[in-house]
């Protein structure tokens, strides 16, 4: 282990976990001060080794890396990397290639310690792993072929991720141009900003919330008659009022609309909600059928991904609280970006979410789920957001805040004509980003049948002038007894001196 110079403000390489690329990618290696963020904690490395993630989800998503060229050969890294050198005569891009198999990451995956939140490939796990060993020769010729197919491979797969990278890009500029109202700005200069019958944004949003609250005493002077009882004076008082948006913090909007709260867009007091915690609903609740969980790998961005989770319809029945319909919007409440929300689509229910994720019952006189689907997920609601955010490594944004994000309101027949002008784009590119996954799809395919191919023997000619693995294997057996034997005598000379 190499030690960290003790002067702050000394210059040293350090990799932080996002550093390092996912998918057997590249790293930066970069020179940084060192101060006591660095100092904390680290591991030490060296050009050619190879970094893999030992944590969860960065060992499954593919964090692995070779260390390129050091200006002074050697590196420190966060915590949670397992360095691994191979031999001098054991190619480290052949190791590397072996680590960086899909399969071994699913096998790593079974034998993870520690609690659900911080599992971690083990040390002495990894250490103790058994790989097929092919001749030194033969390594070298294994990996010069996956290089040769793997570089067209990657070319590919970043041709695809760049097209996948733009269209993000562009249905990010058409959400801001629709909540800040310029998506429809030929259209209000044609129409007006409101027809002589049609309420403006700010008279709807005054008549759904008054709707809302007359909707909440006749249900409490129905409670009270059934009880028998006459309304307390002053019960009126007793209302939930929706958390409502400080307009003068806002931006400006198009004549005619008005800023409201996440809160005052959803049904009632109850329409918010997250999912249930602790022992009322766990891993060992799930069973092979019955209600949907809907949990954080269902919530894509603007789309709902049918990952499958079931508990029982008895265990369902007992969390009614958080039970989720079609139509209902769900948010992420955990993630690098937030708030991550889709709409419900037929076919789920009945389902409920798991926690960190939050379902909206959306008051559709108000705004339609779609619409506000789409508002939440624009770039000018996630920077409002940003400051609600709390954590840095596990991000994450509570109940409350969510309550408060501000959407916009415009008139209902611009609200249509946004919605359908969106709809339109968002078929487009549904088609072409279908297109695109099922690309990276069968690049991944390809790419583990090739490393299959290679750890299989398959991929190059064997040489019959080559020195047999096990030659190799007997060597190596030779040198690790050998050091083992001289860590016992000086083990027991130090025990013998003292």
């Amino acid at each position: 282990m190499h030690a960290l110079p003790k002067e702050d403000g000394s210059l040293v390489h350090f990799v932080p976990m996002r550093a390092v690329n996912e998918e057997f990618g590249g790293i930066d290696v970069t020179a940084r001060r060192l101060f006591g963020e660095v100092k904390k904690g680290y591991t030490a490395f060296q050009e050619g080794d190879a970094l893999f993630a030992k944590i969860t989800p960065c060992m499954e998503n593919g964090k692995l890396a070779l260390v390129p060229k050091l200006d002074d050969g050697i590196g420190f890294g966060s915590t949670e990397f397992h360095v691994v050198r191979a031999r001098t005569d054991v190619s480290q891009k052949w190791l590397a290639y072996f680590l960086s198999q899909a399969e071994f990451r699913k096998f790593a995956r079974r034998h993870m310690t520690g609690t659900a939140g911080q599992l971690r490939v083990a040390t002495p796990w990894l250490a103790a792993t058994r790989l097929p060993l092919a001749p030194t020769q033969e390594q070298t010729r294994i990996v010069d072929k996956l290089e040769e197919l793997l570089s067209d491979l990657d070319a590919g797969v970043a041709e695809l991720k760049a097209a996948q990278k733009k269209l993000a890009q562009y249905r990010q500029s058409l959400l801001k141009a629709a909540v800040e109202g310029r998506l429809t700005e030929t259209w209000r200069a044609q129409h007006g900003n409101t027809s002589a019958s049609e309420e403006s944004g700010a008279q709807l949003l005054t008549r759904i919330l008054r709707e809302r609250r007359a909707r909440w005493e006749t249900k409490q002077l129905a409670k009270f008659e059934a009880q028998g009882k006459t309304p307390l004076k002053g019960w009126q008082t007793k209302y939930p009022e929706p958390v409502s948006p400080d307009p003068m913090a806002l931006g400006e909007l198009p004549d005619g609309w008005a800023w409201a709260s996440l809160d005052q867009c959803s049904l009632d007091d109850a329409a918010i909600t997250d999912g249930p915690f602790g022992s009322n609903l766990k891993s060992a609740h799930y069973t092979t059928k019955g209600a949907r969980v809907i949990r954080l790998q269902n919530i894509g961005d603007g789309i709902f991904l049918d990952a499958v989770a079931h508990i029982s319809e008895s265990h369902f029945a007992s969390l009614q609280k958080h039970s989720v319909l079609a139509g209902d919007i769900i948010i992420a409440m955990l993630g690098e970006v937030l708030p991550r929300a889709c709409v419900v689509p037929e076919g789920i229910a009945p389902a409920i979410v798991k926690a960190d994720c939050a379902r909206v019952r959306a008051n559709v006189g108000l705004i339609s789920p779609t619409l506000l689907g789409f508002f939440l997920g624009s770039d000018p609601t996630r920077k409002r957001v940003t400051g609600l955010v709390k954590g840095i490594g596990r991000p994450r944004v509570n109940l409350g805040s969510l309550r408060g994000i501000p959407i916009p309101i415009p008139s209902r027949d611009e609200q249509m004509q946004i919605e359908s002008t969106l709809d339109a784009h968002a078929f487009s590119m549904g088609e072409q980003l279908g297109a695109i996954e099922l690309g990276l799809k069968k690049s991944a395919a390809q790419r583990k049948n090739i490393l299959q191919a290679a750890f299989s023997g398959q991929l190059v000619p064997q040489d019959p002038n080559d020195e047999p693995a096990s030659v190799l294997l007997a060597r190596i057996r030779a040198e690790r007894a050998v050091r083992e034997t001289s860590g016992t005598r000086s083990r027991l000379k130090k025990k013998a001196v003292a």
